[in-house]
């Protein structure tokens, strides 16, 4: 849609309802449905980082993700390449990549952590909002 604009006071709506818009997309766009996570995981691609704390983890995990502690984002997402594999023997994502995925319990550490690594440059990460909580109420099926 384009919209042209003939007055201030127009202008003015637009960017307010456009901000609207633009942060609804914007979080739709960083959010990662069950279904699509679990032809992700079917696949055999694509990173998921569970950063719920380590007692969480114990009692429950979605199968092949790695455990990074929402605290821990930054840093670990901030190692290179090869630290990352020898610390969680796995690859780490490119910038690019859209197959990673940040998970908590219900999704709001899930979103922290999200934002964490789109802040350092993984611009397609996403979160998997149903958290692991939906993940184990639909039986991981």
């Amino acid at each position: 849609t384009v919209f042209v604009l003939t007055s201030t006071w127009q202008a003015a709506d637009c960017r307010r309802n456009c901000l609207i818009v633009n942060t609804f997309l914007s979080a739709i766009d960083k959010e990662i449905s069950y279904s699509d996570l679990k032809a992700l995981l079917a696949k055999g691609s694509g990173l998921v980082v569970d950063v719920r704390s380590k007692e969480e983890v114990d009692r429950g995990r979605i199968p092949g993700s790695i455990h990074i502690p929402v605290e821990n984002v930054e840093s670990d997402m901030s190692l290179d390449t090869s630290e990352f594999q020898s610390k969680f023997g796995v690859v780490k994502p490119s910038l690019d990549s859209s197959e990673l995925v940040f998970h908590c319990q219900v999704g709001r550490r899930g979103a922290v952590a999200t934002e964490k690594a789109r802040g350092l440059g993984f611009k397609n990460a996403r979160n998997y909002a149903g958290g692991y909580r939906e993940w184990s109420e639909k039986g991981g099926k």
